[in-house]
């Protein structure tokens, strides 16, 4: 089965050639007033009113924890334009969000609300600095008055030096490159190109997160080898998140490498000793921590 068969069949909708969207389980909620997720509040950011997406199904890396099925390749035969993507995306969300209509639960306000998306996160599968259009596609969402999260592998250091979104995420998987390429299984050694995003993010005055999935027996070490890196991207955010044993990774990994809220919370403050930052926020459901400089923070919306 296809890398596209096998994302239709767990609810993604691919937009064009190499784009896809797929409502996230906490727009649901949202709508019915049972909950928001952690970046609702960590970041102020209102699920309903979230857009959850990519520009790119293809990725670099094939990482153990990633549930996603990674082990099938994505050849992109050729390239969509920014605001074919941004069409797309937006006539399927309003697609996704009709159909809370006529369920009881939903807040009616909130659903007419949410027919007007006010911020895209661009997370959703595969990587999306391999799209060659990456900053035109944020610089169109930033005209409709959307804010926007790029999640990143950190890759592609020479598009991170031209992107501009209302915050970077980056993810750091790994202490090492013994590590990283064991938990993240690249194309090709591209720990120094992380490493050289890791110099970037550190050069930029806008909103920076740094995001460590924690997998037990995998890359849940050397806290002190993570905080040197933090301390090369100085960001403004760092997530400490636990792997959910849950899609694709549950056939690369056992659910004995799920930690545990406490777990994390311990790993996260050791993080945060060794690099001088503070912890700032946790989510218990989701088991992930946050840290910041000043253990506080900001709300983007």
């Amino acid at each position: 089965m296809s890398l596209v068969e096998l994302l239709k069949k767990q609810g993604y909708h691919i937009i064009g050639e190499h784009s896809a969207i797929k409502p996230c389980l906490w727009l649901g909620r949202s709508l019915k007033s049972q909950g928001a997720c952690y970046k609702s509040h960590f970041y102020g950011i209102q699920s309903h009113l979230c857009m959850q997406m990519t520009p790119c199904i293809a990725c670099n890396q094939r990482c153990l924890h990633c549930w996603r099925p990674v082990e099938e390749p994505y050849a992109v035969r050729s390239w969509d334009r920014p605001e074919t993507i941004i069409e797309g995306c937006l006539k399927e969300q309003k697609r996704f969000i009709s159909g809370y209509g006529g369920i009881p639960e939903t807040d009616k306000k909130k659903w007419k609300d949410a027919f007007e998306p006010r911020h895209a996160a661009i997370s959703l599968v595969g990587e999306p600095t391999l799209y060659p259009h990456l900053k035109e596609l944020v610089a169109l969402l930033g005209e409709r008055g959307m804010s926007t999260f790029i999640v990143t592998n950190g890759t592609r250091p020479d598009v991170l030096e031209k992107v501009t979104p209302s915050q970077l995420y980056m993810s750091l998987d790994a202490p090492d490159r013994e590590t990283y390429l064991k938990a993240c299984n690249p194309v090709a050694d591209l720990w120094d190109k992380v490493n050289d995003s890791l110099e970037v993010l550190g050069q930029r005055d806008s909103r920076r997160a740094l995001r460590l999935t924690l997998v037990k027996g995998v890359n849940m070490k050397d806290p002190e080898g993570y905080a040197a890196l933090i301390k090369k991207a100085a960001p403004d955010y760092v997530e400490v998140k636990a792997y959910m044993h849950l899609g694709y990774s549950r056939n690369r990994l056992p659910r004995e490498a799920m930690p545990k809220h406490d777990e994390v919370l311990e790993f996260a403050r050791k993080v945060a000793d060794a690099s001088g930052y503070r912890l700032a926020s946790d989510v218990e459901l989701s088991r992930v921590a946050l840290v910041s400089k000043d253990g506080a923070v900001k709300a983007l919306m």
